[in-house]
């Protein structure tokens, strides 16, 4: 089944990616690992810090300048890195930023609050509101789009980002075309390691790495939900997807594969796999991981190997979905594992 951009040519869409981001090859992991590991870095996308959702959020304001909007509202939890995108692509366009913060994520610290995407989103300009829940999806859209009535009395034209399953996920197209790309840059991998969460970039990579016509196994590493629901999940984000499309999901949902040996202590807590994770992919490749989406997706695929799904000698792509400045934020969580050894006044 080999189909190319054509399906996507019908979406309108924004112009946010800095172009094709790099596949590179770990080769210190590669051989400690004894598997052939490469690393399709989406963290270098560009705008804002870059990331992941930058490819999502380029049909969401291809479909918002085409409906003429000149404000974007979107939620997300204190650390976003979608609302931080957000925020940035808004700014590239010209148009206001609303960002509704969940509490999603329990007992942080303060630099959670005011440091790292918290932190560059205020610098972009954006308007910023709360929301108390962080699993209600269908309260959150609410919310927004109370403001956006209220922005529509003021005169704006506002364009919602919603949360829910109950709309159509635009964002994921934004993954069918980065599937392709990955597919045009290497066809002979055996698996794909990706975050999990709202499914948009797990669905989306899939859909763009079965269109392409490569065999390749997708793992979707569960960074939120327990594997059923994020089973269930992904099952719903994949047929929505199908419909956008129009093709047939049959072929998609048979090719669902999710972990979640990673996913405790929960969204956004760093348990031990993920400290570790990330540790090790700083300490043997120079390269940082976020404490959210790809240090877990990472201690995932340490998982995978362990359980032996993933097999020696096979050639593995995980991908960096970015979001680096929640480093930032999760610097007390992160403190006992990285302390310095001697008063940090003491170092030349």
């Amino acid at each position: 089944m080999t189909q190319k951009n054509d399906l996507l040519a019908g979406f309108p869409r924004a112009q946010l990616m800095f172009g094709t981001t790099p596949l590179e090859r770990l080769d210190r992991l590669s051989e400690e690992l004894k598997i052939d590991l490469w690393l399709k870095r989406d963290d270098l996308t560009g705008l804002g810090f870059g990331g992941n959702k930058t490819r999502q959020l380029e049909f969401y304001f291809g479909d918002a300048l085409a409906q003429g909007a000149d404000t974007i509202l979107i939620t997300g939890a204190v650390q976003s890195n979608y609302v931080r995108s957000a925020a940035a692509a808004a700014a590239r366009l010209g148009m206001k930023s609303v960002l509704q913060l969940e509490e999603r994520v329990p007992n942080m610290g303060p630099d959670y609050y005011k440091s790292g995407n918290v932190l560059l989103s205020k610098i972009l300009g954006a308007e910023h509101m709360s929301y108390p829940v962080g699993e209600d999806e269908a309260g959150a859209d609410a919310a927004l789009h109370a403001r956006a009535e209220e922005l529509k009395a003021q005169g704006r034209k506002p364009y919602v980002i919603h949360l829910g399953l109950n709309h159509p996920p635009l964002g994921a197209l934004g993954y069918v075309a980065a599937g392709q790309e990955l597919c045009e840059q290497m066809q002979d991998f055996d698996a794909v390691v990706v975050p999990s969460g709202s499914g948009a970039t797990h669905g989306g990579l899939l859909t763009g790495i079965v269109l392409s016509g490569v065999p390749a196994r997708v793992y979707g590493v569960c960074v939120r939900r327990n594997g059923e629901k994020q089973r269930d999940r992904i099952s719903i984000v994949l047929q929505k997807l199908a419909n956008l499309l129009g093709i047939d999901a049959a072929c998609l949902l048979a090719k669902i594969d999710v972990w979640d040996g990673a996913l405790a202590p929960g969204y956004g807590k760093l348990g031990t796999k993920t400290q570790s994770a990330l540790k090790r992919m700083a300490q043997s490749e120079g390269i940082f991981l976020d404490p959210v989406y790809s240090a877990k997706t990472f201690a995932g695929l340490l998982d995978l190997i362990s359980e032996e799904q993933i097999t020696s000698g096979q050639k593995i792509v995980m991908v960096h979905t970015g979001g680096l400045p929640a480093l930032f934020g999760y610097e007390s969580e992160l403190a006992e594992n990285f302390r310095f050894s001697s008063p940090i006044t003491d170092i030349d």
